[in-house]
């Protein structure tokens, strides 16, 4: 299993330094070669006299070579090197950078991204199909997981991310019809905890952070959306009606209380069942009721 470990680097900036310090000697050094020891030889140039030369021109390829080896990393970027098949660390400290010229440089970004998933068609719990989708963010904090444990992270992360989402709509209804249910709808903070851990676990060898995890759209599918929302107004009508219910059972009550307490009027029980009734019509009408004037006694 792969871990990331620092890699062994230089300072980018004195190498340059150094290494044009080099070539610029031993171009010094070519010319010197060419007009001391060549020309004055002439004809007569011997295998001392070219070794020589091909020494320094070698030494200027090398040297050449070596700048191969700077290696410039960006803010909120990393480099991990492979060497010869192997992984020998990764670079974080951003800046120019000297490494090994033989080693590979592979660029991983450590910013923090987002993607939004795909709207998927899933059956929720009580086996109602809707469609959702989330926004996931996440970030690399492992170079070498990242790059060596899986195939692609990025087609990674969006894969497994997909199926937590719609794992986690198989496990909750959409709407909560018992109370204390986990619903889709209804508990937005509780299904975005759920569904950020349940990406995290599946992404935890790919060497990723997820930051964040939320739904961002949530929706019946087409074919029983009629259906629902009518189903959802009918809930909404009997839960209204019975709040109004409850109101008007304590209005009638307290009026009666009331009339007892203050002995305003003395009502048998045929004339309470009677106040009731028309109490209740009263506060449960959805219009506005009609007065009624009652110009005769009260028992007529």
């Amino acid at each position: 299993m792969f871990k990331e470990r620092v890699a062994r680097t230089l300072p980018g900036i004195p190498m340059v330094l150094v290494l044009v310090a080099v070539i610029v000697a031993l171009v010094v050094a070519m010319v010197w070669w060419i007009g001391a020891v060549l020309i004055p030889a002439g004809e007569s140039v011997g295998l001392y006299e070219i070794g020589g030369f091909l020494l320094i021109v070698l030494a200027v390829v090398v040297v050449a070579f070596l700048f191969a080896g700077l290696t410039p990393v960006n803010p909120n970027e990393a480099r991990a090197l492979v060497l010869f098949g192997h992984y020998a660390g990764t670079v974080r400290t951003q800046g120019l950078q000297y490494v090994n010229p033989f080693t590979e440089r592979r660029r991983v970004s450590v910013k923090v991204r987002n993607f939004e998933t795909s709207k998927l068609k899933v059956n929720d719990h009580d086996g109602n199909p809707v469609e959702i989708a989330a926004i996931v963010v996440w970030k690399v904090i492992d170079t070498a997981e990242a790059l060596f444990e899986v195939n692609d992270y990025e087609n990674f992360v969006q894969v497994q991310a997909e199926s937590a989402l719609r794992n986690l709509a198989t496990v909750h209804p959409y709407d909560a019809h018992i109370e204390g249910q986990v619903a889709l709808r209804s508990n937005p903070v509780e299904i975005a905890n759920q569904l950020r851990q349940e990406i995290q676990d599946r992404l935890e060898k790919a060497g990723v952070q997820v930051i964040e995890a939320r739904i961002s759209h949530l929706a019946y599918a087409p074919e029983i959306a009629n259906a629902m929302l009518r189903r959802q107004q009918a809930n909404a009508v009997i839960a209204a009606r019975t709040r109004i219910v409850e109101g008007a059972v304590g209005m009638v009550e307290m009026a009666l209380e009331q009339l007892s307490a203050k002995q305003v009027v003395e009502l048998d029980e045929e004339r309470k069942a009677a106040m009731v009734s028309n109490l209740l019509v009263v506060l449960c009408s959805e219009h506005e009721a009609q007065p009624v004037l009652n110009t005769g006694t009260l028992y007529s």
